[in-house]
Parts: structure tokens; sequence; C-alpha cells
């Protein structure tokens, strides 16, 4: 019977980030908990660990390690983070998928070392704005006290009017008040990226680009509107992260 011959790769390498050739990483773990290394590419070098090729679909445990070795590179010096899930066959490989896009990976580590990213959600405290908007709109105040006394499930066209009603006051009500946070923060900060935000309190997710010496000021600053804003919007503040947000977009570097 005929040896069955191994596959080529049986182990490759999970690509983490671009650090500057040097970056400390002794003692950072990655995806199964195995030690991440460097493959040097002259003034740069890419980030990364072995990783076995026969397993399953990524999991939120790869995950986790993705991000706790950005973070790690992140606190000591600055990084370019690659996808959470990049897997390639080895050391050379990491090299070319991490290098062929043409970026000037020298001059963005470098602009890197000066920015940081914060991330701002600001949601709604429903039962104030719902107060808000009943109080400034007649119909919806005579519509609510048609419905008040009607048996939980009850069908009736006023409280599909009722429905309709509040939610396009407050898609108007968002719309207004979203533009005046950002009027708000986007100057404090080099760019700004907004994300999608979902459910019936959310109002804005944004991303700020923010250079290191004016973190301090940026914070305070944002503490004063979440005062402002309180107790209508509540809003939360992460950070500083490595700028995962702003790394392809080299409008700014």
């Amino acid at each position: 019977m005929p040896d069955v011959m191994a596959p080529a790769h049986e182990t490759g390498c999970y690509v983490y980030g671009v650090v500057p050739t040097g970056a400390v990483v002794e003692g950072v773990l990655g995806v199964d908990d195995e030690p991440v290394h460097l493959v040097d590419a002259g003034e740069v070098a890419v980030v990364v660990s072995p990783l076995a090729l026969d397993r399953p679909p990524a999991r939120r445990a790869e995950l986790l390690a993705h991000s706790r070795v950005v973070d790690a590179l992140a606190a000591v010096g600055p990084v370019v983070p690659v996808r959470f899930g990049s897997v390639v066959l080895d050391e050379e490989a990491a090299l070319d998928e991490v290098l062929s896009d043409g970026r000037d990976l020298v001059a963005l580590l470098e602009r890197l070392r000066h920015v940081v990213q914060l991330n701002l959600r600001a949601t709604y405290v429903e039962e104030q704005v719902l107060a808000e908007v009943v109080e400034s709109d007649p119909v919806v105040a005579e519509l609510r006290r048609r419905t008040r006394d009607l048996p939980a499930g009850t069908m009736h066209p006023d409280l599909v009017r009722l429905g309709e009603r509040v939610s396009m006051a407050l898609d108007q009500v968002r719309e207004h008040d979203r533009g005046e946070l950002l009027a708000e923060v986007e100057p404090l900060a080099e760019a700004v990226r907004v994300r999608q935000v979902g459910g019936t309190d959310g109002l804005l997710d944004v991303a700020l680009l923010v250079e290191r010496e004016h973190l301090v000021a940026v914070e305070e600053r944002l503490e004063d509107l979440a005062a402002e804003v309180h107790p209508r919007v509540r809003l939360r503040l992460v950070g500083p992260v490595p700028p995962y947000d702003f790394v392809e977009d080299r409008s700014w570097v």
C-alpha cells in the first residue's frame, strides 16, 4: 500500500499587524496561546504566530486573542493592525500579504506614534426623549390619550397611527441631535468615522482620531459634553485604542 503523503503545510502563520523593526514582542501570546514573533522586512516587521491550518473556522477566542496582541503592541509603540482572520501559509506569504498594497508603512507607523483612537457612543434615555416628543407634538399627545386605556394586544387604527407618528418624530429628533453632537466632536479630532447605529435608543457611534498631545483636553471636553446632554443622552467613551478605523485611509497620514 503506497504511503499517504502529508500536506505540504500543516502549520501556517496568523498575521496580526506591522510594527517598526525591533519592536518588543517578547512574552506576547497570540491565537492558541502561541508566542508571537517578528518577520523582518527592512524598516518594518510583520507580527505573526504559528497556527495549525487544519482547524475549525474562526471563533470568539481567536478574535479575543487577535485584539489582545494588537493592544499589547500598541501599548509599547505604533502598530498597523491587519484585519482579523488573516492566515497565510508561511512567513514569506505573510510579508507578501502585508507589503503588497503599496502603502508607505514606514510613514504610516511614524504617524501612528502621534495619534490614538477614541470610540464615542451616544444613546438616548428613551423615557426622557419620548416625553419630549409627546409634549412637543399635539397629535401624538392626543393619540396617546385616546389609546391609553385600550387593553394590551388590542388592534386599533389609532395605535398604528401613534406608532408611525412617534417613529417619524424620533427620526427627526435623532437627525437633529446627531448633527448637533457631530458639530461638537468633529473639531476635536484629526479625522472622524461615523458608524451605523441600531436600536431605538441609538443616536451616534463615532471613532475619533486624536493627537496624543491633545488627548487629555479632548477627554475633558467630552466629559463636559456628557454633562451638557444629560439626562436625555448618555455618552460612553472607550479608549484610547489602536486606530483600527483609520489605518486603511491614507488621507490623514
